[in-house]
């Protein structure tokens, strides 16, 4: 549902989703062994961000995969401001974008290419991207420097592919399980994150380690995507599914909600960087609409408004 703020009310932002999970995320760890890890599962909050914009389901899985994958690295990070995920290349999917904030405020969309048609069998991730590559980038604000890791796009699934940027980029044996489609409680989408990390003084010998994180693989090698998906499994029992004779910890969960951070002050800022020609070269009967790619919402500046407030 739009927010309930009355328009009179809200004139800065758009009439988006106001929605909070509030247990979208949560870190586990399992004690004595060299696992940490982190579920993410969107909820209504997947429906809201992946119904702005009409696109095929295939397309729409894989921006899914994307947000729930970004909340997940994001979560694992300290940092203040965005964490985003970027894939470009020669595919029906020319761009893929998903962005976090510290807060865990989620926002993506997917452009793909009207003229090539997507192959519902020939779905998977590489096909719809094609030849291009991942990037990684942390934006904590202009006075800071952006953090940025970009990888060749390998592998037949996103959770492939970023499997590809933690081990060269990284260093870091992970394992990945992405899940989204369309449920008859509508699209959700989730994540699973597992990572091997330095051994705690629980485990006595490298050899000891190794085996403990063989055994968190093949345990978490049994979970699927109907559980990921599964709105009536809490976080808590599907992890206690997997990992009870593990030493499960279940840490405290983090909010996710929808995140985009379009406003009608932030694009006026942008039209008054155009050129007076420009700014009438893009109104059509007067008016200038701009639409934010993430929220699909139009904002809309009369021209002659515009030039008496320019002088």
């Amino acid at each position: 549902m739009p927010s309930g703020t009355p328009d009179f009310l809200n004139h800065d932002r758009a009439p988006v989703p106001d929605i909070v999970v509030a247990r979208g995320l949560v870190p586990f760890r399992l004690v004595g062994r060299p696992v940490r890890g982190r579920l993410v599962r969107l909820g209504p909050l997947a429906h809201a961000l992946l119904t702005r914009h009409e696109n095929t389901p295939e397309v729409t899985a894989l921006l899914g995969q994307a947000l729930a994958l970004t909340a997940g690295l994001a979560a694992a990070l300290k940092f203040r401001g965005s964490f985003s995920m970027q894939a470009k290349g020669d595919g029906p999917i020319t761009m893929l974008l998903a962005d976090c904030t510290d807060t865990g405020a989620l926002r993506g969309y997917v452009r793909a290419d009207a003229e090539r048609p997507i192959n519902p069998k020939h779905a998977q991730a590489s096909n719809l991207l094609g030849k291009g590559y991942l990037a990684f980038t942390c934006d904590q604000g202009p006075d800071t420097d952006r953090y940025q890791g970009i990888v060749p796009i390998e592998g037949d699934t996103l959770a492939q592919m970023s499997d590809t940027y933690f081990r060269t980029s990284e260093q870091l044996r992970t394992h990945v399980h992405l899940a989204a489609a369309e449920t008859p409680a509508g699209w959700r989408a989730a994540a699973f994150i597992m990572e091997h990390v330095a051994a705690d003084g629980g485990i006595a010998a490298p050899e000891d380690a190794e085996e403990a994180w063989r055994t968190a693989l093949a345990l978490a090698g049994t979970l699927s995507n109907a559980e990921l998906l599964d709105d009536a499994l809490t976080p808590e029992r599907l992890l206690h599914r997997l990992f009870h004779a593990e030493g499960l910890i279940v840490d405290q969960a983090r909010a996710l909600s929808y995140g985009c951070r379009c406003s009608r002050a932030k694009l006026s800022g942008v039209l008054e960087g155009f050129a007076a020609q420009d700014l009438d070269d893009m109104a059509e009967q007067g008016t200038i609409t701009m639409t934010c790619e993430f929220c699909n919402v139009g904002f809309r500046f009369e021209r002659d408004e515009m030039r008496k407030a320019n002088g």
